[in-house]
């Protein structure tokens, strides 16, 4: 990929900060980006309707200084396009790995080095901290998604908004899963065809991811959805919960 002009100016500016202090930095998450910008309105920035490029700085060591140096322009970075970049200390990536399976090793699976080092090049994300990470997401959905469910008393309006504002995190369960199967992807189509193979659930994933960037459904189609979408949830909660590495 060709490094946006931005970034080098995110680059430079982070060299008058930190000094020789930085290491490295990397553009991340530029497939997901691309696959996801025709159709998530939610890859937007909020300036100038540019999608926002991420990206993550290495360095020897962080400060309130280097904090405030960087709030300064922060603004600025987001005027051009970019999000606020992750900085981390070093070492500290790889410390974190096990806490952050799924964030960090998205980040791994999908980056371009733009200046320094790879920071990436000896880590590896343990499968088993990838499964705890999957099972927490699928179980805390099914709790959101019965604890929505009482909260609509009833009233079928009330489902269809639950159903679409439950969505994206349902993708991203998927895109979880996927992963923990080796399927490196993040196109939610092609990931939620994945998990229904591996699980044995013909069409009933895909429908709800696509619901992502969708602003309302109408009540007989919640109705029809909300069924088949929590036996599911349940059924992905089973099959994290007796996962193990093959």
């Amino acid at each position: 990929m060709s490094i946006p002009d931005s970034v080098r100016v995110l680059e430079r500016e982070l060299r008058e900060i930190c000094g020789a202090r930085l290491q490295s930095l990397v553009v991340y998450g530029q497939r997901t980006r691309e696959s996801h910008a025709k159709t998530d309105a939610q890859a937007q920035s909020h300036s100038h309707g540019k999608a926002s490029v991420r990206t993550m700085a290495v360095v020897d060591a962080l400060n309130v200084a280097d904090l405030r140096a960087c709030a300064a322009r922060t603004a600025s970075w987001h005027e051009h396009g970019l999000a606020t970049p992750l900085i981390v200390a070093a070492q500290e990536f790889g410390r974190s790995l096990d806490a952050f399976p799924l964030e960090f090793g998205a980040i791994i699976a999908d980056h371009v080095v733009v200046a320094g080092s790879n920071p990436f090049e000896t880590l590896r994300v343990d499968p088993s901290d990838i499964r705890r990470a999957c099972e927490v997401q699928a179980r805390s959905h099914l709790l959101h998604l019965r604890e929505g469910f009482l909260e609509t008393r009833g009233r079928a309006d009330a489902l269809a908004d639950l159903i679409v504002q439950s969505a994206p995190a349902f993708a991203a369960l998927i895109t979880s899963i996927a992963r923990l199967e080796g399927h490196g992807g993040d196109d939610r189509s092609a990931a939620a065809r994945h998990v229904e193979r591996i699980v044995d659930l013909p069409g009933a994933l895909e429908e709800i991811t696509m619901l992502v960037g969708v602003k309302e459904i109408s009540s007989a189609e919640a109705e029809r959805l909300f069924q088949p979408y929590f036996a599911a949830v349940e059924r992905l909660v089973s099959y994290v919960d007796g996962w193990s590495v093959r």
